[in-house]
Protein backbone atom coordinates (compact mmCIF):
# COMPACT_ATOMS: atom_id res chain seq x y z
CA UNK A 1 0.00 0.00 0.00
CA UNK A 2 1.22 3.41 -1.29
CA UNK A 3 1.32 5.85 2.56
CA UNK A 4 0.50 8.76 0.66
CA UNK A 5 -1.50 10.11 -2.55
CA UNK A 6 0.93 9.25 -4.87
CA UNK A 7 -0.88 11.15 -7.57
CA UNK A 8 -0.87 14.17 -5.83
CA UNK A 9 2.67 13.81 -5.75
CA UNK A 10 3.19 13.04 -9.01
CA UNK A 11 1.22 16.18 -10.33
CA UNK A 12 3.49 18.27 -7.55
CA UNK A 13 6.42 17.05 -9.74
CA UNK A 14 4.47 17.07 -13.47
CA UNK A 15 4.34 13.48 -13.74
CA UNK A 16 2.45 13.25 -16.89
CA UNK A 17 1.31 9.58 -16.39
CA UNK A 18 1.17 9.30 -12.78
CA UNK A 19 -0.53 5.72 -13.32
CA UNK A 20 2.31 4.57 -15.42
CA UNK A 21 4.70 5.65 -13.11
CA UNK A 22 3.01 4.39 -10.49
CA UNK A 23 2.70 0.23 -11.70
CA UNK A 24 6.74 0.50 -12.56
CA UNK A 25 7.61 1.46 -8.96
CA UNK A 26 5.40 -1.11 -8.05
CA UNK A 27 7.14 -3.74 -10.25
CA UNK A 28 10.42 -1.94 -9.11
CA UNK A 29 9.69 -2.53 -5.39
CA UNK A 30 9.16 -6.36 -6.22
CA UNK A 31 12.75 -6.58 -8.47
CA UNK A 32 14.26 -4.87 -4.91
CA UNK A 33 13.09 -7.47 -2.73
CA UNK A 34 13.95 -10.39 -4.87
CA UNK A 35 17.12 -9.27 -5.14
CA UNK A 36 17.91 -8.08 -1.64
CA UNK A 37 17.37 -11.71 -0.73
CA UNK A 38 20.84 -12.46 -2.52
CA UNK A 39 22.52 -9.30 -2.74
CA UNK A 40 22.25 -6.92 -0.44
CA UNK A 41 21.51 -3.58 -2.67
CA UNK A 42 20.05 -0.91 -0.52
CA UNK A 43 18.33 -0.86 2.89
CA UNK A 44 14.33 -1.18 2.68
CA UNK A 45 12.80 -1.21 5.96
CA UNK A 46 9.18 -1.95 4.88
CA UNK A 47 6.86 -1.11 1.24
CA UNK A 48 6.26 2.14 3.55
CA UNK A 49 9.89 2.85 3.45
CA UNK A 50 10.67 1.92 -0.10
CA UNK A 51 7.65 5.00 -1.13
CA UNK A 52 8.70 7.56 1.12
CA UNK A 53 12.61 7.43 1.45
CA UNK A 54 13.06 6.02 -2.10
CA UNK A 55 10.63 6.87 -4.63
CA UNK A 56 9.27 10.10 -3.50
CA UNK A 57 12.58 11.27 -2.18
CA UNK A 58 13.78 10.91 -5.57
CA UNK A 59 11.32 12.30 -7.67
CA UNK A 60 11.26 15.26 -5.26
CA UNK A 61 14.03 17.24 -7.71
CA UNK A 62 11.35 17.42 -10.21
CA UNK A 63 9.15 19.66 -7.94
CA UNK A 64 12.46 22.03 -7.52
CA UNK A 65 13.74 21.81 -11.02
CA UNK A 66 10.88 21.66 -13.10
CA UNK A 67 12.63 21.90 -16.51
CA UNK A 68 13.57 17.61 -15.34
CA UNK A 69 10.06 16.99 -16.60
CA UNK A 70 9.33 18.66 -20.01
CA UNK A 71 13.06 19.63 -21.67
CA UNK A 72 15.24 16.96 -23.49
CA UNK A 73 18.30 16.39 -21.20
CA UNK A 74 20.76 14.39 -20.71
CA UNK A 75 21.16 13.34 -16.63
CA UNK A 76 24.13 11.46 -15.00
CA UNK A 77 23.11 10.20 -11.34
CA UNK A 78 26.54 9.68 -9.93
CA UNK A 79 27.09 6.87 -7.22
CA UNK A 80 23.49 5.39 -8.52
CA UNK A 81 23.46 2.62 -5.85
CA UNK A 82 20.18 0.49 -6.73
CA UNK A 83 18.69 3.01 -8.69
CA UNK A 84 17.71 6.09 -6.84
CA UNK A 85 17.11 8.67 -8.62
CA UNK A 86 18.37 7.26 -11.52
CA UNK A 87 15.38 4.45 -12.18
CA UNK A 88 12.64 6.84 -10.51
CA UNK A 89 13.37 9.66 -12.97
CA UNK A 90 13.60 7.33 -16.09
CA UNK A 91 10.26 5.80 -15.55
CA UNK A 92 8.67 9.57 -14.27
CA UNK A 93 10.45 11.41 -17.50
CA UNK A 94 10.47 9.87 -20.96
CA UNK A 95 12.30 13.14 -21.84
CA UNK A 96 15.26 12.82 -19.91
CA UNK A 97 18.53 10.63 -21.40
CA UNK A 98 19.91 9.42 -17.96
CA UNK A 99 23.33 7.75 -17.68
CA UNK A 100 23.54 5.82 -13.77
CA UNK A 101 27.63 5.62 -12.94
CA UNK A 102 28.60 3.65 -9.84
CA UNK A 103 31.56 1.09 -9.14
CA UNK A 104 29.97 -1.59 -8.23
CA UNK A 105 28.83 -3.99 -10.49
CA UNK A 106 26.58 -6.03 -8.61
CA UNK A 107 24.52 -2.66 -8.14
CA UNK A 108 24.97 -1.67 -11.81
CA UNK A 109 24.04 -4.80 -12.82
CA UNK A 110 20.75 -4.56 -11.05
CA UNK A 111 19.68 -1.09 -12.49
CA UNK A 112 20.35 -2.64 -15.81
CA UNK A 113 18.42 -5.40 -15.60
CA UNK A 114 15.83 -3.35 -13.62
CA UNK A 115 15.62 -0.58 -16.74
CA UNK A 116 15.20 -3.90 -19.01
CA UNK A 117 12.28 -5.14 -16.63
CA UNK A 118 10.79 -1.70 -17.15
CA UNK A 119 10.83 -1.14 -20.65
CA UNK A 120 13.19 2.32 -19.70
CA UNK A 121 14.51 2.50 -23.01
CA UNK A 122 16.08 5.91 -21.60
CA UNK A 123 18.27 5.06 -19.12
CA UNK A 124 21.95 4.02 -19.97
CA UNK A 125 24.66 2.26 -17.07
CA UNK A 126 28.18 2.83 -16.72
CA UNK A 127 30.48 0.42 -14.35
CA UNK A 128 32.98 2.69 -13.51
CA UNK A 129 33.87 5.90 -10.87
CA UNK A 130 33.19 9.20 -11.82
CA UNK A 131 36.36 10.22 -11.29
CA UNK A 132 38.39 8.33 -13.81
CA UNK A 133 35.95 8.78 -16.16
CA UNK A 134 35.90 12.37 -15.45
CA UNK A 135 39.18 12.07 -17.49
CA UNK A 136 37.79 10.35 -20.31
CA UNK A 137 36.91 12.52 -23.72
CA UNK A 138 33.59 10.86 -24.13
CA UNK A 139 32.27 11.79 -20.80
CA UNK A 140 33.77 15.57 -20.64
CA UNK A 141 30.77 18.05 -21.39
CA UNK A 142 28.30 15.18 -21.82
CA UNK A 143 25.78 16.19 -19.66
CA UNK A 144 22.90 18.55 -18.80
CA UNK A 145 22.46 17.74 -15.33
CA UNK A 146 24.64 15.83 -13.35
CA UNK A 147 23.06 14.81 -9.43
CA UNK A 148 24.05 12.26 -6.71
CA UNK A 149 21.38 11.44 -3.77
CA UNK A 150 23.17 9.54 -0.57
CA UNK A 151 27.28 9.54 -1.84
CA UNK A 152 29.26 11.90 -0.69
CA UNK A 153 30.28 15.71 0.51
CA UNK A 154 29.43 18.30 -2.29
CA UNK A 155 33.31 18.79 -2.79
CA UNK A 156 34.21 15.56 -3.74
CA UNK A 157 31.14 14.90 -5.44
CA UNK A 158 31.75 18.21 -7.46
CA UNK A 159 35.26 17.51 -7.85
CA UNK A 160 35.16 14.04 -9.21
CA UNK A 161 32.32 14.88 -11.74
CA UNK A 162 33.18 18.57 -12.82
CA UNK A 163 34.32 17.88 -16.10
CA UNK A 164 30.82 16.17 -16.92
CA UNK A 165 29.07 19.26 -17.28
CA UNK A 166 28.48 21.02 -20.82
CA UNK A 167 28.60 24.98 -20.35
CA UNK A 168 25.20 26.53 -19.03
CA UNK A 169 24.79 22.76 -17.44
CA UNK A 170 23.76 22.21 -13.76
CA UNK A 171 24.94 20.34 -10.64
CA UNK A 172 22.05 19.09 -8.33
CA UNK A 173 22.24 17.19 -5.60
CA UNK A 174 20.34 15.91 -2.64
CA UNK A 175 21.04 16.84 0.80
CA UNK A 176 20.14 16.98 4.70
CA UNK A 177 19.82 20.38 5.67
CA UNK A 178 22.40 19.10 8.84
CA UNK A 179 24.71 18.30 5.47
CA UNK A 180 23.99 21.40 3.67
CA UNK A 181 25.08 23.37 6.74
CA UNK A 182 28.29 21.76 6.62
CA UNK A 183 28.97 21.16 3.04
CA UNK A 184 27.98 24.28 1.49
CA UNK A 185 30.28 26.53 3.18
CA UNK A 186 33.53 24.03 1.91
CA UNK A 187 32.52 24.18 -1.08
CA UNK A 188 32.01 27.67 -1.40
CA UNK A 189 35.62 28.49 -0.67
CA UNK A 190 36.48 27.04 -4.14
CA UNK A 191 34.15 30.00 -6.13
CA UNK A 192 37.13 32.03 -7.23
CA UNK A 193 38.52 28.60 -8.74
CA UNK A 194 35.86 26.57 -10.45
CA UNK A 195 33.74 30.22 -11.00
CA UNK A 196 30.68 28.73 -9.83
CA UNK A 197 28.30 29.84 -7.97
CA UNK A 198 26.39 27.24 -5.09
CA UNK A 199 23.06 28.07 -4.35
CA UNK A 200 20.42 25.76 -2.31
CA UNK A 201 16.59 25.30 -2.30
CA UNK A 202 14.57 26.03 0.70
CA UNK A 203 14.16 23.33 2.94
CA UNK A 204 11.17 20.16 2.44
CA UNK A 205 9.69 17.55 4.34
CA UNK A 206 9.17 13.77 2.65
CA UNK A 207 5.42 12.24 3.30
CA UNK A 208 4.08 11.71 6.92
CA UNK A 209 7.13 14.15 8.18
CA UNK A 210 9.46 11.15 7.40
CA UNK A 211 12.55 13.60 7.57
CA UNK A 212 13.86 16.87 5.59
CA UNK A 213 15.35 17.46 2.60
CA UNK A 214 17.05 20.11 0.55
CA UNK A 215 18.61 20.57 -3.00
CA UNK A 216 22.12 21.91 -3.62
CA UNK A 217 22.77 23.43 -6.81
CA UNK A 218 25.26 25.11 -8.79
CA UNK A 219 24.67 28.35 -11.28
Amino acid sequence: MIPFDINEFCAQCNVAEPADFTSKMTRLYDLLLKTNREINLTRIQSEEDYWIKHVADSLAIARYFPQLSDKKLAVADIGCGAGFPSLVLAAAFSNLRITAIDSIGKKTAFVESAARELNLNNLEVITGRSKELNRKAEYIERFDIVTARAVSDLRTLFKEARKFIKPGGQFIFFKTPEQAEIEVPQVRRDKKKYSLTWKQKEVFSLPHDSGKRLFVYSV
